[in-house]
């Protein structure tokens, strides 16, 4: 049967995107879905946004350790509106160059709702459009706990678009999201208080990275409660809410701001028209090849809950248009030494594996361990210190983890993970000739381990 479309990607984010793209590059007939906005939650809500939000609550160390430099500054003075104002421009500019990525590359753009009505056919403000493969790229949304008072909470969705900066607020969950947005807004000048129903946050990253950030962190004043959550939420007459936690304590906030996980997107979408099955955390069920339970209906990125991060839902994007449309270049995506960033206030950076799990999957590890004060501190008051660890099979020598709590560490740890990559091993590290002076150069110098 003739289809209208070869390919219908429901959702322009980063993996629809790329997937459509490339699809049309190889001559592939292709139409993207979006009902929100071009460029999916990394551009809007996500990463782009958050990361400038960090640069601007970074300034206020920037100025305070400037006078160990010579600088004398007047009154620092902070504008939350401007900061938004210039955000959202540069978002929209992003916005129109996904648009152009789209229309020059050939495909068609549908503005609006998609809906399956079966496993070939899908509807949109009114018009029935008929694919042979249809691709869900719907992503994640933030999820509330149903807590009684909820609907006074926001999620990250709001909180790039708060009016003015709380000057007191609740930052609750112990991920990467919650941990960033504490420090945004803690940087910022609000009183910030993260909650945390965990004895640590950021489970699953190396233990001496979280018990390092957990110390930075509470060096600069942020306030870390563990094993601390909320029983419900109440506002009060002057506008405040006042929170009840489950220890019976009561905090007095303007503002509490969940970030306790995400579910896949697939409200209204019509999935119970298809063969399209789900897995017991409600993401959709997909094989090697991101082919769901209906044949003719693929799934990538949030949407299917592997590894929840942009470039990991461009790579399947793209190896799903290689494959359907150009089988001669498609490789799949290999999930092993994905590196990944927090940018808390210090960053963290990480590759391989932590120390945790090497040492649970049976290596005998030797660990290598640095912690200093970074050179542009020294001639001021900070006294932060930066955390260097590398993870190493003794047997083969090969560096299974590469760990870094500090400036710039997701910038140092990208160019490790391609040496990580390509299985370099302790004494390629070492016999590499460092940088200097840089911090980054700690990583060929450590020479003696600290554990094994």
């Amino acid at each position: 049967m003739a289809y209208d479309f070869d390919l219908y990607v429901i959702g322009a984010g980063s993996g629809g995107v790329r997937s459509a793209r490339f699809a049309a590059g190889f001559g592939a007939k292709v139409a993207v879905a979006e009902s929100r906005y071009l460029g999916g939650t990394c551009v809007n809500v996500g990463c782009v946004p958050k990361k400038l939000l960090v640069y601007g609550a970074h300034f206020a160390e920037d100025f305070e350790q400037s006078a160990g430099f010579g600088w004398s500054l007047g009154e620092a003075d902070f504008d939350w509106a401007r900061l938004i104002a210039n955000k959202d421009r540069e978002i929209n500019r992003l916005n129109g160059i996904y648009r152009n990525l789209l229309v020059n590359s050939g495909v068609t753009l549908h503005e609006g709702h998609a809906r399956l009505i079966d496993p070939h056919q899908v509807e949109i403000n009114g018009q029935r459009y008929s694919a042979k493969h249809i691709l869900i790229a719907t992503g994640g949304w933030p999820q509330i706990p149903d807590i009684p008072g909820r609907e006074h909470a926001i999620s990250s969705n709001e909180a790039f678009f708060l009016k003015e900066l709380p000057k007191r607020i609740l930052v609750v969950g112990g991920g990467y999201i919650a941990v960033e947005f504490a420090g945004i807004f803690h940087g910022l000048g609000a009183d910030t208080k993260l909650l945390y129903r965990g004895e640590l946050f950021l489970r699953g990253f190396d233990g001496a990275v979280r018990k390092h950030l957990q110390e930075e962190l509470t060096k600069r004043g942020l306030d870390l409660q563990f094993n601390a959550d909320i029983e419900r939420i109440e506002k009060q007459a002057d506008g405040s809410l006042k929170v009840t936690l489950k220890d019976g304590r009561e905090l007095a906030t303007d503002c509490v701001f969940y970030a306790t996980g995400r579910r896949p997107m697939l409200d209204n979408l019509g999935l119970e028209n298809t063969g399209v099955k789900l897995d017991k955390r409600g993401f959709i069920e997909v094989d090697e090849q991101y082919q769901s339970a209906e044949p003719s209906i693929l799934a990538i990125g949030d949407v299917i809950g592997r590894v929840q991060l942009t470039p990991v839902a461009l790579a399947e994007g793209m190896a799903v248009a290689r494959r359907l449309f150009k089988p001669e270049q498609y490789r799949p995506v290999d999930y092993n030494m994905i590196p990944t960033a927090v940018f808390s206030l210090p960053n963290i950076g990480t590759v391989g594996l932590t120390e945790e799990q090497a040492r649970e999957a049976g290596h005998k590890v030797q660990i290598f361990e640095s912690r200093f004060r970074p050179m542009k501190l020294t001639l001021t008051e900070c006294q932060e210190r930066t955390l260097m660890k590398l993870v190493v099979d003794a047997g083969t020598d090969k560096v299974l983890g590469c760990h870094m709590v500090g400036p710039d560490a997701g910038e140092i740890v990208q160019g490790l993970a391609i040496a990580l990559k390509a299985g370099a091993t302790k004494r390629d590290f070492d016999e590499t000739i460092g940088v200097h002076p840089t911090a980054a150069e700690e990583f060929v110098t450590m020479r003696t381990p600290v554990a094994g």
